[in-house]
Parts: C-alpha cells; structure tokens; sequence
C-alpha cells in the first residue's frame, strides 16, 4: 500500500460510517506496511488526528508482532513484521521519538520499550550508539527524547536479577558520566525545558537503582557528585511565580516532580542499600560509606523541607512523603538520630506530624461536598501509599517504638490537648490520631495499657456525642485500634459497643456510619464478652452494614459483614434469605459501572467481597436445607448474571458458589447450569477450567443417578476434560481433567458406562504420547486406565488392543504397563497408591492374560510391595495428624481397613490356584520382600478372623 493510499485509510478509521471497511483493509495490508505506518507517523505534513491514528496501528503491530519469529517470512504474513520493515523501524524510530510532539512520542516509546526486549543486546547494539551520539550533541532539543529512549533500555531490565542485566549495567558504564554532565550543565536553568529533562534523567537512576544496586558503576568519586547534584535539586528553590497556579495543579509543575524524584532516589538508596543491618550482604560496605559519609548531610538538606512546611510554605505532597520517608529511615541509626533528635520533638512532631495528622480544611469541603469519595479515599490503600498523613504516622511510630523518650514526649503533648477544655476540636482529633497510630506500643507498655481505659472513657466516649461528624469518626476510629484494651470494667466494655452500635444504626453521616462498622467488628473479634451484648442486636446491625455496603460499595464492609456472619452464625441463619438478597441486589449494582470506568477497580474488589460473603451465607446455612433450597434461586440469578455477561473477572468467585450450591444435593435448577457453564468454558472459560473442577466434580459423586440418565451430561464433562487434555492449558488443569475421568469411571463401576470409558482412556492416553514434564500429570493419566481396569479388566484390554496413536508403532498395552511400572514410585497419597495396588491386583488376577503381562510378571508384585509399604505410611501418618486434631471419624476408618482387607485378599494369592502363575509372580522376589508378602497374608487372616468373630 503506498502512502496515500494508507493515509486514506488511517482518515476512514476515524469515520464511524467508513471505520470498519478501513480497517479490513489495513489488516490486508502485509508488505511494507509497519515501515510506511512509520513515515505517515514521521510525516509533520499530515493533520495529528490521521498521524496518530497511524502510530497507534503501528504500537498494536510492534506490540502484538515484534516477538513473533524472527522476520524471515515462515510465520503467516498476518503475524509476520519482514525483516526489511524491522531494520526501517530500527533505524528510524529514535529519530521519530526525538522530533514527535507529545501524543505521537507516548505510543512511539511503547513501541521502542517491546523492540528493546526483544532485540537488546542480541540484534540492535546500534541503539546503544544512537543514545551516545544524541546524547553528545549539543542540540538540546534531542535531549528529552533520547532520554526516553534510554529510559525505555533500563526500564526494560528494571526488575531482572543482577546476573541478567549484565547488557544494561555495560551500556550504563557509557552513558553514566554522560548523564551526569549534562546534569550539570542544567542545573543552573530553572527553565521548564531544563528542568523536565532533568527530571528524565532522575527517573532513568531510580529505574536503575530502584531493586538493583550495580556498585561497579558507583565509585565514591561518582556518589559524591550525584548526592550533591540531588542535594541541591531539592534545596533549590521553586520559581516564585509557580504560585499563581492553582494548588491541586502545582505536584504536576516540572519543577515539583524533579525533586519528587530526587526524593525518590534519595529515600531508596538510604532504606534499601545505605542501612546498615537492614541490607543484603553485598552491600554492606556501601551502607557503611553511604550513612558515614552522605546520609546526614542529605538529611540536613531534608530538614530545611520541614521547615518550609512548618512556616506555612506550599510543598507538594509527594515530596513531603518522601521527605518523611527519608527521615523515618533516619532515626534508627545512632548517627543520624544524633542530628535528628534536637528536632524530632518540635519541628517534626509538633509543626509537621501533628498538623498532617489533624482534620484539614480540605477534608471538610471533601466531606461536605462528597462524603463517598471521602470515605473511597480514607479506605485507599494505594492513597496511603502516596499519603504524607501515612508518611507521618509512620515515622512517628517509628520514632516512639526506637526512642523511649519520644513516646512518653509525645503523649504528654497529646494528653495536654485533650485536657484542655479550650482546644480546636480539630487539634483534639489529631491527638486521638496521634494516640491511636501508637496504640500497639501502647499496649505493650504497663505505665500505657493500664490508663487506655480511662483514656477512652474520658476522652472518646464523650465524643460519641459530639455535633461535629469528624470527631464521632475519630471515636469511632480510636475504638477500632484499642480493640484490644484489657476493660477492668465490664460497663465500659458495654458502653464502647452501645456507642458504636448507635453510630452504625443511627448516624446520619455515612463516614461515621464506616468506622462505626469496622470499629464494632473488631470489638466483637477481640473482647470475649463483646459478642454476647451484641447477639440481641444482631438483625438490625447487619441490616445497617448491608444498606452501608449499597451506598459506599465499600470492599472492606464487605469483610466486616463477612467476619460477622462467621461470628454470629446461628443468629444470622433466620435472615440468611433477606441478607442474600440484599447482597444480590448491591452486586447488580456494582457490576453495572464497567471494569474500564473511574472506580472500576475499586468496584470490582467489592463485587468480589459481596460473592465471598454469599458464600460464606451458603456455608452457614449448609444443614439448613430449606433456607439453603431458597438461596439458591438468588443465586443462580448472580450466577447467571455473570455468565451470560461473560464478566470474567467474576468467574472463580461465581464457580465457588456454584460448588456451595451443589455439595449436598443437586436440584434440577443446578442441572440446567452445566450446559451454560459449558458454553461459557467453549467461549471464554478455557482458562478457568481449574475453579469449574469442584462444581463438576460434584456433579458426578453428588447426583451420580441424574448424570446417568441423560447422555447430554456424560457428553458435556467429557467434552470438557478431553479438550483441556489437548488445548495445552498447562498441566495443572490437564491434572484435573484427568482427575475427573478417573473419578467418573470409580463412580460410576457397575452402572453400564461401557460406552465411554474407552474414550476415556483414549483421551488420557494420547496426552503421554506428547512431552509430560511432571510425574503428577503422567501418574494421573495412567491412573485413568488403571480405574477402567479396576471397572472392568476385558473391557480395558479390549481397548488398549484397539487403539491406536499416530507415530507409534508399539502395541499400546506393552507401552501403557510398562510406563506404568517404570512410574509406580510416583504414585503418592492414600487414594493413587490404593488405585494402583488394585490395578495390580486385577492384572494379577486375569485369567486371559495378555502376553505382556507374562513378560513383566515378576514385576508385578515388587511394584504392589512398593506401593502397600507406602499405602502403610501414608495410613499411620494420617492416623497421627488425626489424633493430634483429635478427630473421630470411624466411618472413615471403616472405610480405609475395608480398602487395606481389599488389597491383603488379591495380594495373598493362594499359590496352589495356579503353580506355574504363582512361580512367575514371586521367582524374582528377594528375602526382604518375600517376608513382606508374608506379612500381608498374616495381615489378611487376621482380617478375614476379625470380621468373621463379628456378630
């Protein structure tokens, strides 16, 4: 296709009317087609819409194909990027990175970043040569985008071992000195340009540093350059005129980011190879040299961050969190304590701990004007990751749990807020905040833990009452992290579970109506008298979590409503009809809001919570059959929900519900689900094949009779396994489906399956004839012959004699006993020993013997002596792991003699039956092994006495 020609089409794509006609023509498209995408992308010419359309197909071609084969032209054209197209493409694209505007350079560094994995160092080392040279010009405005390139390099060895990135560490060894320069050639800019490319270079050390500390690139020399050129990053100042900008707009500011990566850079090297004790031992030394010589005067710097905070100076929130983490890290080792502690209790704790940690201006507009997204930020976890509040907790943990002195500092300063009639409220929820963040150290300590009591009733009891939402939040809140008191007064104990209980069921304002759920869960989970006050309550305090849980779509109610019905099981088994139905309706609530949509994660999480909770409802109720024949229904509908909507990311959850379901019985309702579950698994459900295994699994073993009376069910699970067996899934799932076979067969013996059985075996068998890697797999597919021989020995063999595999000229029952032999080591575990012995048995006890089995006859019972002395083991093992659970389950172990009096009778072969057979069977038998037989026998006729002195 030349140019135009592409042009037009990229200019249909973007037509709703022309779209698909367009693309079908560019998917025809094959010789030079990835090249031409380049230059129309390349082309400053063309309109962006039509140039970025073009770098898009070209993104999907390189991701999707740069892997597949090597360009020569053997794979279909479709999948194929020519050999002449990826040398264009390579020569090409750093330039195209350097002069694209924005939009066109986001996708181009895709495309370099898949190119780089796939041919760094082994078929492109020139790329090594094009950073050096645009690096080394003096034309600046190359510079960010060469940075990319490069960032894309290391970001490709990011996470690798040190051994695998020895090509990366060899290229750095070349543009280290480079990029240092340059930095400093920068520095004095405070322009815009200057300071994102500074920033670049930033991310490319992190990149570097972040898992993997390549000490040969960092010699003393060069990590005294870098910690002053990352020292005076962060002590520069931000140009004045930044603060016209609006705040919520400022971290995003180049100037901002630049010292959020030095932060970066700084807090990591100090935390993960600059400590000593808390590093591996290859950087020892480093951490030794690291806090000597350079950790102090970084902190010093760091210091100077506080104070600009403190004295009401605007700093961008990542930077102070980094900043905090970087202290925090300080204040363990005795040198950098040292030049801490003068500042830890006033300019830290007081002027920059303290005010992070009290409600703000900001958390009061968020509450007022949208108390869910409040409540969606207060529960984020991957806000407290970003948080300078959680910063700050941190490092005042830290401070109170490595320094004595701190801790009793600091919760003098908090108790003389707290006591005073005068202070802010606002001032009083960060010293509860305060209070709480230490409460594990608090409860460790018996000056602490004895006066908690008396804390809680003076001072957060009364809150409870309070006009201001925020603090009944916070009294709320100091209760969930004092779960653990030891109450001397059991009218407190009361008094903290009324409050809270009030709270949840009455509280107008939902942030207060969370922490009060939370809160009263842990209280019941830890106070043994807790649960006992609550239990009279129990109906209306789970109806409050089920209408919090509708309105905040909260996944962490979902646990609390969870733990709760785990606690309160008989209570909740009268409403476990209501609560199923309540969470069916919030969970087609959830779905509704797509996965790609703002809060689709998030939503996602609690969809989940919700189908876990109903299955722990379903578990609760297990003996209940009638309310459990009634969740059914409700379900079913979820059930169906998510199938017929094909949402994926629900399917393990809703597989366990299914399972739940059909434990017990199998209505006809859960019959007509099998053939659903087996279009979804023909669509979409290939991969998930593991988690549908326990519903299956119940289909054949709980409602045997139904499985067997229409031919639809057999065909469908069989359908299942034997395209699992050659879809090459992985050999876990292959496991299963074998699994499944042999089940099938032991389940239904005696029950006239004789028609699929040899299919059965078929399948099975067909998988050895491909690689096995794993003994389990193999094992598990002669096991399905060995249970169709345990089923019925002339029906086996017949089929063994009438099948055959492609390239395999070997009769397949030589090749299948054989292997089985050779393997009868691997068999493990009570049930797979037990099979194999009985297959055994049954070859032993053949009367047309097919001649391979005479060939191997003095085999046979070694192998069955083998897997008995095992099956004896694996027995006493259980029996003690049974005694120390103390576990009395006699019809299990009626079960297992029964089984073990099986085996004994077959392996006590009379020998005056049949001489000649006898003789074959027992000639190779060594004296050990001939006393072992011995044993079974005397084993068997103590049975056979046993049973026949029953009345």
């Amino acid at each position: 296709m030349d140019p135009e020609s592409l042009v037009e089409a990229l200019r249909g794509t973007m037509d709703p009317n022309l779209r698909e006609a367009a693309e079908r023509q560019l998917n025809e498209v094959k010789v030079n087609f990835v090249s031409t995408l380049l230059r129309v992308t390349m082309s400053e010419q063309l309109d962006l819409p039509v140039r970025q359309a073009g770098v898009i197909y070209l993104k999907n071609m390189i991701t999707q194909h740069w892997s597949g084969g090597d360009g020569s032209g053997t794979e279909t054209p479709v999948n194929n990027i020519p050999e002449e197209d990826r040398q264009f493409i390579r020569d090409s694209i750093v330039e195209a990175i350097i002069h694209s505007p924005e939009r066109i350079r986001v996708q181009l560094t895709t495309c370099i970043h898949h190119m780089i994995k796939h041919d760094y160092p082994g078929k492109w080392t020139a790329i090594v040569d094009k950073i050096v040279f645009y690096l080394q010009s003096d034309n600046s405005a190359g510079w960010l985008g060469i940075l990319l390139c490069l960032y894309q390099l290391v970001k490709n060895y990011e996470y690798k071992k040190p051994e695998e990135r020895q090509p990366l560490v060899a290229a750095m060894h070349i543009f280290m000195p480079m990029l240092k320069d340059r930095f400093i050639q920068l520095l004095p800019e405070h322009s815009s340009d200057s300071v994102l490319i500074q920033k670049q270079i930033f991310k490319i050390l992190y990149a570097l540093f972040q898992y993997n500390l390549p000490l040969e690139l960092i010699s003393r020399q060069i990590l005294t350059e870098w910690m002053e050129i990352l020292k005076t990053v962060v002590d520069r100042d931000v140009p004045p005129e930044t603060m016209q900008i609006d705040e919520d707009e400022r971290p995003e500011l180049p100037w901002w980011k630049c010292k959020k990566w030095a932060l970066h850079i700084l807090a990591r090297l100090f935390e993960r190879y600059g400590s000593p004790g808390n590093t591996t031992k290859e950087y020892a030394e480093f951490a030794e040299l690291f806090l000597k010589e350079y950790a102090v005067a970084a902190q010093q710097v760091l210091l100077k961050v506080l104070y600009q905070y403190k004295e009401k100076q605007y700093v961008a929130p990542r930077v102070l969190q980094q900043t905090l983490n970087y202290i925090n890290q300080g204040i363990a080792h005795a040198l950098t304590w040292k030049n801490l502690k003068p500042h830890i209790q006033v300019k830290i704790q007081h002027d920059v701990v303290f005010p992070l940690m009290c409600y703000t201006d900001s958390d009061e507009e968020l509450w007022q004007e949208d108390p869910y997204e409040y409540i969606r930020m207060k529960f984020d976890v991957f806000e407290d990751f970003i948080s300078p509040t959680t910063a700050a907790q941190t490092l005042l943990f830290t401070a109170c749990n490595k320094r004595k002195e701190v801790l009793q500092k600091t919760m003098g300063f908090c108790y003389q807020i707290l006591t005073d009639p005068t202070s802010d409220p606002r001032k009083k929820d960060g010293a509860l905040h305060m209070i709480g963040s230490l409460a594990e150290i608090l409860l460790k300590k018996k000056i602490y833990k004895d006066q908690m009591e008396f804390m809680l009733q003076n001072h957060v009891f009364p809150l409870f009452r309070s006009e201001l939402g925020y603090m009944r939040a916070r009294a709320c809140w100091v209760l969930h992290y004092f779960c653990e008191v030891k109450f001397k007064s059991d009218q407190n104990l009361q008094t903290a579970l009324e409050l809270t209980r009030l709270c949840l069921i009455n509280d107008n304002e939902m942030p207060v109506k969370v922490e009060a759920a939370i809160a009263l869960q842990v209280l019941i989970s830890n106070q043994e008298k807790a649960k006992e006050y609550i239990t009279p309550f129990i109906r209306p305090v789970m109806q409050a979590l089920l209408h919090i849980v509708r309105e905040t779509e909260n996944d962490d109610l979902t646990n609390v409503i969870q733990k709760m019905i785990c606690e309160y099981s008989e209570e909740v088994t009268p409403i476990a009809v209501e609560m199923t139905q309540h969470l069916a309706m919030t969970f087609n609530q959830v779905i509704q809001t797509g996965p790609d949509e703002e809060g689709g994660d998030d939503k996602a999480v609690t969809a989940m919570g919700i189908l876990n909770t109903i299955d722990t409802l379903l578990s609760v109720v297990e003996d209940h059959k009638e309310i459990t024949q009634q969740l059914e229904g409700i379900c079913l509908q979820v059930i169906g929900t998510v199938l017929q909507q094909h949402v994926l990311e629900f399917y393990e959850e809703i597989l366990s519900l299914a399972h739940s379901l059909t434990c017990q019985q199998v209505s006809p309702q859960m019959w007509q689900l099998l053939p659903l579950v087996y279009e979804v698994f023909q669509q979409d459900g290939f991969d998930y094949f593991t988690d549908m295994m326990p519903l299956l699994h119940n289909y054949v073993t709980v409602d045997t009779d139904t499985l067997l009376s229409d031919t639809k069910y057999l065909e469908i699970i069989y359908s299942m396994c034997k395209k699992v067996l050659t879809g090459d899934p992985g050999e876990d799932p292959e496991c299963h489906a074998a699994k499944l076979l042999e089940v099938i067969i032991l389940q239904c013996k005696g029950r006239g399956i004789d028609q699929v059985v040899p299919l059965f075996v078929a399948a099975a068998l067909e998988r050895l004839t491909r690689e096995v890697k794993t003994s389990e797999l193999r094992t598990m597919c002669l096991q399905v012959a060995i249970a169709a021989l345990y089923y019925s020995p002339p029906l086996l063999l017949n089929t063994l004699e009438n099948l055959r595999f492609p390239n395999n000229t070997e009769p397949i029952t030589n090749h299948f006993i054989s292997q089985w032999l050779k393997d009868v080591d691997c068999f493990l575990g009570l049930h797979d020993r037990k099979m194999c012995i009985l297959g055994l048995c049954a070859l032993i006890d053949l009367e047309h013997r097919p001649q391979v089995v005479n060939q191997v006859a003095g085999q046979l019972l070694p192998a069955a002596i083998l897997l008995f002395s095992g099956l004896k083991r694996a027995y006493a093992c259980r029996a003690e792991h049974e005694n120390e659970e103390d576990d009395d389950d006699e019809d299990g172990e009626e079960e297992d003699d029964n089984g073990k009096a099986q085996i004994c009778d077959v392996l006590r072969f009379p020998s005056n039956r049949d001489p000649v057979w006898y003789q074959a069977l027992t000639q190779a038998l060594d004296e050990e092994q001939g006393k072992q037989l011995q044993d079974i026998g005397t084993l068997a006729d103590q049975r056979q006495a046993a049973h026949g002195s029953q009345p």
